[in-house]
């Protein structure tokens, strides 16, 4: 082993060198792993200040920096006089002036080096801490979206299944022959909003389904008065949708369209095209009813899970005009 390796690996070993590494790791970890937050994030900044003050002291008693840096400078003093005397077999005393230097008495180096890691640390930890807040404000965010759009459609649940059970029940007062296979799509109704409504998107066609159903049973009580137009056209087959969006549009327009004096009439489009799927609902508009805002809790619960399922994807036109109110919906899968 050469002599400046055996110099090298001797200050590597020395206790200098330990002291300096052993000081800054110390700094570091002490103060990201318990004093900032034991201390600094409980708001106790007399005692994390005053520990601070201290460290500062002990670093600027040890001189980890200068007595590492003087350590070499000696050690390398020492090979330069000694080694042309070992050389010529000669004995060589020391000129005064090669004496062994001692550090100044303030280490400006170890106390930056301080700063600089308590400063990085303290960086470091608030930033892991900013972190988790953002996260944990972004997973509540999520958990309040879910438990609202949970509640919505729980409210939605009764409203629906209340409105319909009138309309069967008005059929058995009457002995309708039609009792028995309304009460059939009833149960096909009820099976899709129990099973499928807990799930966030179900297929177009387990909806279109629904609605066909719907309006069997609606037609069961309309009057001649009352036309109804129900198509569906394009490729409904492979494309999903958030349960009951459409059903609420459909039983709107049956609820505030039926007269057993007027006429009145009911259409309803669905079309698949692209990956768009595209909805219309037109019915007529009763002189009567056109002063009352029709914006009950069925709509206002739909518009809210439009914008928690379908955010910047979704466009709701709602309209009266030459006696017709229209519902105009376009949904981007």
């Amino acid at each position: 082993m050469s002599q400046g390796t055996s110099t090298d690996f001797d200050i590597l070993v020395s206790r200098n060198y330990l002291l300096f590494i052993g000081v800054y790791l110390t700094v570091f970890y002490l103060n990201t792993l318990f004093l900032i937050p034991k201390l600094y994030f409980q708001k106790h900044y007399l005692l994390y200040f005053g520990i601070f003050a201290i460290m500062l002291i002990v670093v600027s008693w040890l001189k980890p920096y200068d007595n590492l840096i003087f350590q070499k400078f000696n050690h390398f003093s020492e090979q330069r006089i000694l080694s042309p005397s070992e050389f010529h077999g000669q004995y060589r005393p020391e000129p005064p002036h090669e004496v062994q230097r001692r550090p100044p008495f303030v280490d400006i180096v170890s106390i930056f080096l301080f700063f600089t890691i308590w400063m990085l640390g303290m960086a470091i930890t608030v930033a892991l801490k900013w972190q988790l807040t953002e996260k944990k404000a972004v997973q509540a965010e999520a958990d309040k979206v879910t438990a609202e759009l949970s509640f919505l459609k729980a409210q939605i649940n009764p409203h629906f299944l209340f409105n319909t059970l009138n309309n069967i029940y008005t059929l058995a007062t009457m002995n309708h022959e039609n009792t028995a296979p309304s009460i059939m799509k009833l149960s096909h109704i009820m099976r899709y909003v129990t099973d499928e409504i807990t799930e966030d998107f179900v297929p177009l066609s387990s909806e279109i389904a629904c609605i066909s159903d719907y309006i069997d049973l609606q037609k069961l009580r309309l009057t001649p008065k009352t036309s109804v137009c129900f198509e569906v056209n394009g490729e409904v087959g492979y494309r999903e949708i958030a349960p009951l969006i459409l059903m609420t549009f459909v039983e709107n327009a049956f609820k505030h369209a039926v007269s057993n004096r007027e006429e009145s009439a009911i259409m309803i489009k669905i079309l698949g095209e692209n990956n768009t799927i595209k909805f219309s609902c037109q019915n007529t508009l009763f002189t009567q009813a056109r002063k009352v805002e029709r914006t009950g809790i069925g709509i206002q619960n739909t518009k809210k899970r439009l914008e928690y399922s379908y955010p910047e994807r979704h466009s709701l036109t709602i309209s009266q005009e030459n006696g017709l109110y229209m519902v105009e919906l376009f949904l981007q899968n």
